[in-house]
């Protein structure tokens, strides 16, 4: 209950956000978005309607056509994050305050808002849904792989409404839904984001010593041989996250200067020590 609950929270304030970024920044400047929502916009623009009615409507069609797609989980909070991303639209269709008229700034903090919202979304387990209903749509009939269908067909959608806020408003955008892609990936992943290291010397025992003693981690101890010489190598398996990186360099310098030293980066890891 206290998971649900949290991603119940997560997914309202996902939606509050994203619709302020839509309604407070986005529409007041003439911009656009990608997938459903810059669907909605555009019909705003056009005609007048309701963001938020629109926006339920689209999804409505989305749900029924593919809600085979989905988890039982998966679709209840897709159905909570549609109905209330929705609710926010349309209570927050009309601007308390103008927050800027600058097209630059706008599409800046446009992106950062609805990266927000939608990474939060994201993070209960649920989705928006348009494009995410779309691209397993195209996924299961075409073949297509999530991501491509999702991109290709926000930038049909970004392109078509070149036609309505013209091309320099339509280049503004492209900045908006670049800098909310690259938001989504930072609140899904990048709170999670750890480096896995991998470190092939002769001094095994003494570096992992100073990694457990020192760092307070745990490391794995690989045993293999080199493919030319044929002779035994130990390897050390380590996961870190990112912001002890430069203490494990700095560790495994002093005690071998000549280690071979491979860094990865790895989006989320669960287990002992880390996430559950």
């Amino acid at each position: 209950m206290k998971e649900h609950l949290k991603n119940i929270l997560l997914i309202v304030a996902g939606a509050l956000i994203f619709a302020v970024g839509i309604n407070y920044l986005a529409i007041p400047n003439k911009l656009s978005e990608g997938g459903v929502i810059g669907i909605t916009i555009v019909t705003y623009y056009y005609w007048g309607w309701s963001p938020g009615i629109t926006n339920l409507v689209i999804n409505a069609v989305l749900i029924v056509t593919g809600y085979k797609l989905l988890d039982k989980r998966g679709m209840l909070y897709t159905l909570l994050g549609i109905f209330f991303c929705s609710l926010f639209l349309y209570l927050t269709e009309k601007p308390l305050i103008p927050v800027t008229s600058n097209p630059l700034l706008a599409a800046i903090f446009a992106g950062l808002l609805v990266g927000i919202g939608i990474g939060l979304v994201f993070l209960s387990g649920g989705t928006t849904g348009g494009s995410a209903i779309v691209a397993r749509l195209f996924n299961k009939y075409l073949g297509w792989s999530l991501g491509n269908a999702m991109l290709i067909f926000d930038i049909v959608v970004i392109l078509a409404s070149s036609f309505i806020i013209g091309i320099e408003k339509t280049m503004y955008t492209f900045i908006a839904v670049y800098i909310g892609a690259r938001t989504v990936d930072y609140i899904v992943d990048g709170l999670n984001t750890k480096r896995a290291i991998t470190i092939i010397t002769n001094h095994t025992d003494a570096i992992a010593k100073k990694i457990l003693d020192d760092m307070k981690r745990g490391a794995t101890v690989l045993h293999g041989h080199g493919a030319y010489t044929k002779s035994p190598k130990e390897v050390l398996y380590v996961i870190i996250g990112k912001q002890e990186l430069m203490r494990l360099k700095a560790l495994v310098q002093e005690t071998d200067p000549e280690a071979f030293f491979v860094i990865h980066e790895v989006h989320e890891v669960f287990g002992r020590g880390f996430s559950k």
